[in-house]
């Protein structure tokens, strides 16, 4: 199946999975991000219909961030962020602060629009996660944690060799580490 037919079709999973969302997959990051604590941590501001990050992040004890796309085709920067901080309208429609004082992560949740059982995720197409993973892993330790519905699971995620595999994937269901 192409990535954009896969798309599709997870665009309709996730948007019938968070019709009915009780916050169970929240409170799943929330357990997962506990050993986290005092680590850098990017989430994101949901749009569409992606799970809501924001609970489990305020109450992670330590330095938040959110992504910032500077372009196309390069990887995002992380802008230190903390809640009921300023917020603008950046690309895409995500909300980013408005004050732009880049942090690098340590832990990320990362948003997707379906996974798999063998750490792949598809996203949206730009490519932005797979490009800041492969820099943030040239770096240093980093991990990257999808967070999804249950119903996002698809058998294989078609993959190209740019794509970087995440370190566990967050549904209401449970956890999956690789």
């Amino acid at each position: 199946m192409s990535k954009d037919l896969a798309r599709k079709a997870a665009f309709a999973a996730r948007k019938a999975a968070h019709a009915s969302d009780d916050g169970a997959a929240t409170r799943a990051l929330t357990a997962v991000l506990e050993p986290y604590a005092g680590r850098v941590l990017a989430g994101y501001w949901p749009i569409r219909t992606e799970p809501d990050p924001r609970p489990a992040m305020e109450a992670h004890g330590g330095p938040l961030c959110l992504p910032v796309v500077v372009g196309q085709g390069r990887p995002l920067e992380f802008h230190r962020w903390s809640p009921g901080a300023p917020m603008i309208e950046g690309v895409f429609g995500a909300h980013v602060p408005a004050q732009a004082e880049e942090v690098i992560p340590e832990v990320l949740i990362v948003p997707l629009l379906a996974f798999d059982t063998r750490g792949y995720r598809l996203g949206y197409g730009g490519g932005f996660y797979d490009r800041t993973l492969e820099r943030l892993r040239a770096r240093g330790p980093v991990t990257a944690i999808g967070f999804a519905f249950a119903a996002q699971e698809v058998g294989e995620v078609p993959t190209e060799p740019t794509d970087q595999p995440l370190d566990l994937i967050v549904t209401e269901a449970g956890v999956l580490r690789f």
